[in-house]
């Protein structure tokens, strides 16, 4: 049976509408009918309902939910890239439970970037940077991974997007790997990614693999502050490197991609001072979170809007650890769960796994940035492809004049 397509009394259910409003959707262009062959009725295509189906959610949702759009409201753009359903994530309609099992960054890249080209990263070829390099990583030392990588990425603009021989799915390939390079402070190579940070913090193929599934899980969240802010700069024209510069700046902030260090500062503090108190810690923390943060039940790690029953990612980081070795996380997750209520999330996760695996701190923070480099990147031509400036009105509430 071909599930593919609807017929219109499928159609208009699964929309929740009636037929005669089902064919007024057709002529106004918001739905396509077709003719199969050996058909004389009309067909819908199943992704196109589905579509449609969100954006009338949406659309019923925008009266409520205007005064919070930008807050956890409905979303501003529509995209292909990848999607948080039923508590899921999935890039291009796959899960990412599957896609960390045995993708690496770079096929999960071709997979948000939607190429099939397996070997556009093997066969790209580095422009040869010279003295440039190293005089770039010997001029930023003192500064933060992040802040290295925002500072090294624009110089090399001239030598990337200046080559006309490179597509701009080629150009990519060659941003992610200077940012990784950047990001390590090493010189860029054509390694596999994972094996990459393996090589520069110095553990084993076993845990090689679980940081190939920590960048896959990283990879894309559909719209969130550094994705949108990559966007809204590639909608200008600017090439690729200051995009990715953008989506570090954003990622850099304490409620974002900076939210780690705080978790790790958090776990590490618990683990190392409190380890025979654990629960006082927590609950310690927890009545300082609240009386900031008016009796909320958060702990930094903990917690995520987009999936109140866990994050997925998070959960998926904590399976790749050994439980009986590393039970004192489990057992700090387990305790603060139970006291908040909330279930930890990739923070949570992503330091867990910097903590089990012996990895420098702030290894989940550079884990983070250069995983979300593939989703940015194919958020960046998403948008370069549609061609539109991003540019939303402000709703004035200021004084008037008179």
């Amino acid at each position: 049976m071909d599930t593919s397509h609807l017929s219109a009394r499928q159609a208009a259910e699964l929309l929740g509408v009636s037929l005669p409003t089902l064919y007024s959707y057709v002529s106004r262009g918001l739905l396509h009918s077709q003719s199969l062959a050996g058909q004389r009725t009309k067909t819908y295509a199943r992704e196109d309902v589905l579509r449609l189906q969100v954006r009338n959610s949406d659309s019923r949702r925008a009266g409520a939910a205007a005064e919070s759009a930008i807050a956890w409201g409905v979303p501003v753009l529509e995209s292909r890239i990848s999607l948080v359903a039923d508590g899921q994530l999935y890039y291009r309609g796959k899960s990412i439970r599957e896609l960390a099992k045995t993708l690496s960054l770079e096929e999960t890249a071709l997979t948000l970037w939607d190429r099939d080209s397996s070997n556009v990263f093997a066969s790209t070829s580095l422009p040869d940077t010279g003295k440039t390099w190293w005089q770039l990583l010997n001029g930023s030392t003192d500064l933060s991974p992040l802040a290295r990588a925002m500072s090294i990425l624009p110089v090399l603009e001239n030598v990337v997007e200046s080559d006309v021989e490179h597509d701009d799915y080629s150009k990519a390939t060659i941003w992610m790997r200077y940012l990784a390079a950047a990001l390590l402070a090493i010189p860029p190579t054509h390694q596999s990614l994972h094996q990459q940070l393996a090589l520069c913090w110095q553990v084993d193929q076993h845990t090689a693999e679980i940081l190939r599934a920590a960048l896959v899980v990283c990879a894309d969240h559909e719209l969130n502050v550094s994705t949108f802010t990559v966007r809204c700069v590639a909608s200008t024209g600017a090439h690729l490197g200051m995009a990715l510069c953008a989506g570090l700046g954003a990622l850099s902030g304490p409620k974002h991609g900076g939210e780690s260090l705080r978790v790790s500062r958090f776990i590490r503090h618990g683990l190392q001072e409190h380890s025979a108190h654990l629960p006082q810690y927590l609950h310690q923390c927890l009545q300082a979170h609240q009386v900031r943060d008016n009796f909320s039940p958060k702990l930094p790690g903990f917690g995520h809007p987009l999936y109140p029953g866990g994050d997925p990612r998070g959960e998926i980081l904590m399976q790749l650890l050994d439980k009986e070795k590393h039970a004192g996380l489990f057992k700090f997750a387990s305790l603060a769960e139970e006291m908040t209520g909330e279930i930890l999330n990739i923070d949570f996760g992503l330091v867990a796994l910097e903590i089990a695996c012996g990895l420098p701190a702030g290894a989940a923070q550079i884990l983070f940035a250069l995983g979300r480099s593939a989703g940015w990147i194919a958020h960046a031509l998403e948008q370069i492809s549609d061609g539109e400036l991003i540019r939303p009105r402000a709703r004035y509430v200021g004084k008037f004049p008179y």
